[in-house]
């Protein structure tokens, strides 16, 4: 499920929870208002957790000064996407 999904699960659930007032016999739409943003809620979360998970950045630091000299105590930080593959094995004739 994603985003929009979600979203959509969540806007009919408050709708059918607070401004339908129709009355079924056995039925109570309020309830399945509720359930509705219940679920339209945990998917939400779940499809933000999944595209948290695969979004992973490597930060490597690097120890010499990046400004002019006497400025010692700075750092330059680059974020890439993941580490890069390892090189080929060397292939053997």
């Amino acid at each position: 499920m994603g985003i929009g999904a979600s979203i959509f699960l969540l806007a009919l659930g408050a709708i059918l929870a607070f401004a339908v007032e129709a009355d079924i016999s056995g039925l109570d739409i309020g309830v399945i208002g509720w359930i509705l943003m219940i679920a339209g809620f945990a998917g939400l979360i779940i499809t933000l957790w999944f595209w948290n998970s695969r979004r992973r950045t490597v930060v490597t630091r690097t120890s010499h000064p990046v400004a002019s000299p006497g400025y010692t105590s700075e750092y330059r930080e680059v974020r890439r996407d993941d580490a890069p593959p390892p090189p080929p094995p060397p292939a053997y004739s």
